[in-house]
């Protein structure tokens, strides 16, 4: 994906003596107590001036909306990101952005023979905004394993190697332990598939983001999608290489089954040049993947989102290999430092800034 992504350089505005109402309008984003009546893309119409938003509300609060975005309840308090300059005047808000520098590209120093000591992680650039060094700390995933294992404090230290040939990642990189573990990598439904390559050779962690993987339709062709019973007889794109695991689990069934049709171009951009010309009926890739590929061609305003449900949440996890004579030691040490960030609020402190940009270039 080609992002260009942008750092914020934030400056405080609250004046000496306001009072707290006031100085709450001041601030960005914050707490949304759920109403009567009230749903996403009503609450993203209301509080961001674009219903579309609708996917940045519930990509951010996941873990209390599950996967349908209608399941919210009165009361429920919803943490709205602050995008561009909008919801204001919300318990919890931030101080806005006053302005917007471009990202330095991460250094990262070369390995040494004192490397091999350490705990040694694999990624690779091209796959913003979760890992590449040209993105904000090299990307949000990389940032949360950096927080991470600070965190964990193994006493060997650790550190965060890049090859960029991901087909070199699995195999034979972290099979033959010439790294330790690798990040980010989906997982695939292990529990319907154990013998799948990952499942059977690889540990994961515990979720270390979850994304959202959407239907995006043709406005003048909208589709409806209220149950998996909807898309049968239907001709979806993915790209050439993109994992289709989530088109099958919880019984859906769709490829195993032969109850949908999948196209799958070499680019992302192909997908969406089928679904304008009538060819396929949606384009089913993650929110960012595809909402880039919609501003690189200037399609937004002929594309949307079908607002009823996400076609499938996915994670992206730490691997490491079932051989390695550490596995379950080092995955455990991860998922234990992960855990310890998402309670203290650590991990929303990185995931806010990296989503406020993400939004802001969209």
């Amino acid at each position: 994906m080609n992002y260009k992504i942008w750092a914020f350089a934030c400056a405080f505005c609250v004046g000496v003596g306001l009072g707290g109402a006031q100085a709450r309008a001041e601030t960005c984003g914050g707490i949304y107590k759920v109403q009567s009546g009230d749903s996403l893309s009503l609450i993203a119409d209301r509080q961001y001036k674009n219903a579309g938003y609708w996917t940045a509300i519930h990509q951010n609060n996941i873990a209390k909306i599950g996967q349908r975005p209608d399941n919210i309840s009165i009361g429920m308090k919803l943490d709205l990101l602050c995008i561009d300059g909008l919801p204001t005047g919300l318990e919890g808000g931030v101080a806005p952005a006053a302005a917007l520098v471009a990202v330095q590209p991460l250094q990262v120093a070369p390995g040494t023979a004192a490397s091999a000591k350490k705990i040694n992680f694999l990624t690779a650039d091209d796959y913003a905004p979760f890992t590449d060094r040209k993105a904000l700390n090299g990307g949000l995933v990389t940032e949360l394993i950096q927080k991470t294992m600070e965190r964990a404090n193994p006493p060997e230290g650790f550190a965060i190697h890049w090859v960029n040939d991901w087909s070199a990642h699995l195999e034979p990189l972290l099979s033959n332990a010439l790294l330790d573990m690798g990040f980010p990598w989906l997982k695939p439904d292990c529990a319907a598939t154990p013998d799948n390559y990952r499942c059977a050779n690889f540990l994961f962690s515990d979720s270390m983001f979850e994304m959202l993987v959407l239907v995006f339709t043709a406005k003048d062709r909208p589709i409806a999608f209220s149950t998996d019973a909807d898309m049968e007889g239907k001709t979806l794109c993915r790209p050439k290489g993109y994992y289709t695991h989530d088109l099958d689990k919880d019984g859906r069934n769709w490829l195993a089954e032969g109850k949908i049709t999948l196209v799958m171009p070499d680019k992302n951009a192909e997908c969406f040049a089928l679904l304008l010309d009538g060819k396929v009926d949606a384009v089913v890739v993650d929110e960012f993947t595809g909402r880039a590929t919609m501003k690189e061609l200037g399609i937004g305003d002929r594309i949307e989102v079908v607002q009823s449900r996400p076609l499938s949440i996915e994670g992206l996890h730490v691997v490491v290999h079932k051989s390695h004579p550490r596995a379950a030691e080092l995955m455990a040490l991860v998922n234990k430092g992960l855990a310890e960030i998402k309670a203290d609020g650590t991990y929303q402190q990185v995931i806010g800034p990296h989503m406020q940009l993400i939004w802001a270039e969209f």
